[in-house]
């Protein structure tokens, strides 16, 4: 089935603070193609890590093999239950240097290891300067991904207790993750200044 069970869907994209015991990464996707004004869909779906591979790296292989026409315009928008590892996200950067007429778009539900003295926030960093647009899923992402990519019978998604604290804690470290260390510079210059 292309669709996704409904206890896979919220097991696995639950956006919990700690989410012990989920250790697959499964990736919800949209794949477009822009004419002037208009777009038209081209595949969707959904992919979970197999046989050692992470999933980021099986997408990048699948969209490959499609053979882009460079003269036409694509965007990819993905859902992912976790962020990609330091690893996947120099795969992404790297295959988005090669595809200039490709935009991503990446919507997390949960930050892959990203504490202090970890890998993980440099490789979003890195993600995020070759052009990707990345966040964390909001209750709105989740209503749309239970809506395409979940065999739903047509039942509507209910958000679980915690599901909007959780998304805002986590977009605001996100946020942090994201925000360059010359601006921090700068912030810390303007109170010392201010004289705080």
């Amino acid at each position: 089935s292309i669709l996704m069970q409904r206890r896979l869907f919220l097991y696995n994209f639950r956006n919990l603070r700690k989410a012990k015991g989920r250790r697959e990464t499964y990736l919800c996707y949209v794949v477009k193609r822009r004419d002037s004004a208009t777009s038209c869909s081209l595949d969707f779906g959904y992919l979970r890590n197999q046989m050692g591979c992470h999933v980021e790296v099986l997408f990048l292989r699948y969209i490959a093999a499609w053979d882009l026409d460079p003269g036409r315009c694509y965007r990819i928008t993905w859902f992912s239950s976790w962020s990609p590892c330091y690893d996947c996200a120099q795969h992404i950067a790297n295959f988005l240097r090669s595809y200039p007429n490709l935009t991503l778009r990446i919507f997390m539900a949960r930050l892959y290891f990203c504490e202090d003295r970890k890998a993980e926030p440099e490789g979003l960093r890195r993600l995020h300067k070759a052009g990707a647009q990345i966040a964390i899923m909001t209750f709105k992402d989740y209503f749309y991904c239970w809506n395409t990519f979940v065999e739903n019978k047509e039942q509507t998604f209910k958000g679980w207790e915690g599901l909007h604290e959780n998304s805002v804690h986590l977009a605001r470290k996100l946020r942090r993750i994201l925000l360059p260390l010359y601006e921090v510079d700068d912030l810390r210059d303007a109170f010392k200044i201010l004289g705080l």
